[in-house]
């Protein structure tokens, strides 16, 4: 059995996660639909999650 990789570990935390994606594509012009979005190119795919990893590292930078 392959186990998932990317589930959410805090179940409380998948709404704002969710919402946090949504943030970040929106800031690099990505749009996303509820669910499902295996239609997204890998360049939208990949700079939708560079946008959240730039957003992360910022709020630790700022948290040091």
């Amino acid at each position: 059995m392959a186990s998932r990789s990317n589930r959410v570990l805090v179940p409380q935390a998948k709404a704002g996660l969710d919402r946090f994606k949504m943030e970040a594509a929106r800031e690099v012009g990505v749009e996303l639909k509820e669910g499902y979005n295996g239609d997204l190119t890998s360049r939208e795919a990949g700079s939708v999650g560079g946008q959240m990893v730039k957003r992360m590292v910022e709020a630790y930078e700022k948290n040091l």
